[in-house]
């Protein structure tokens, strides 16, 4: 077992959903490495209300039972994947509402994002890196993208084009140095009680 633990964080939750076959070759490529352990981490799993606390989980803790296992669960991990569709030029929804929910399980931590959609998800990518600084998540410069022209048949069955892997060697080997480089920051974070 690895010293750092990362998430893959599937970021859709819409039935007939094409992140499940990208996060899946994602746990597959990562499974072959030795610097980390991956594990999945689906928002099905963690249906949460709309964020309507009464302040920022920067200030407030969450007191919501969904939102406080989410919270529980994020902090289990060194570092994140995320995966994500690309929606009207953003990213989904349901994730913004998970990122929006919680904060310091996140704080100096690294991440990480692979994306799908018409133009490979780039939009998407481009916002969630914001949203990603602000939670004091410090992200790497590879990221993945898929077209849904080019790498899913029908616009459904998830097919990658073979330049991905090596592109996804990258992508692992940043995430897990920046990971790595953090740990002893994030080690020393308390979350406010």
């Amino acid at each position: 077992m690895a010293d750092l633990k990362i998430a893959v964080i599937l970021g859709s939750t819409r039935q007939n959903r094409n992140g499940k076959a990208v996060a899946d070759w994602v746990i597959e490529k990562a499974a072959a490495r030795s610097g980390a352990d991956y594990e999945l981490v689906d928002l099905r799993d963690y249906p949460m209300p709309l964020f309507d606390a009464v302040a920022s989980p920067a200030y407030v803790p969450p007191t919501d039972p969904a939102v406080q296992k989410w919270a529980a669960k994020v902090a289990e991990f060194d570092g994140y994947v995320f995966v994500t569709p690309e929606y009207n030029h953003s990213f989904s929804a349901v994730l913004k509402n998970a990122l929006d929910s919680i904060y310091h399980e996140f704080n100096n931590k690294a991440a990480a994002f692979v994306s799908y959609g018409s133009f490979q998800g780039a939009r998407a990518v481009e916002q969630l890196r914001g949203v990603a600084s602000e939670l004091q998540l410090a992200h790497v410069r590879q990221q993945l993208g898929f077209s849904l022209f080019t790498d899913f048949e029908n616009m459904s069955t998830f097919t990658p084009g073979p330049q991905h892997d090596a592109n996804a060697e990258v992508l692992f080997t940043q995430l897990e140095a920046w990971t790595g480089a953090l740990k002893s920051i994030h080690a020393h974070d308390t979350v406010p009680a």
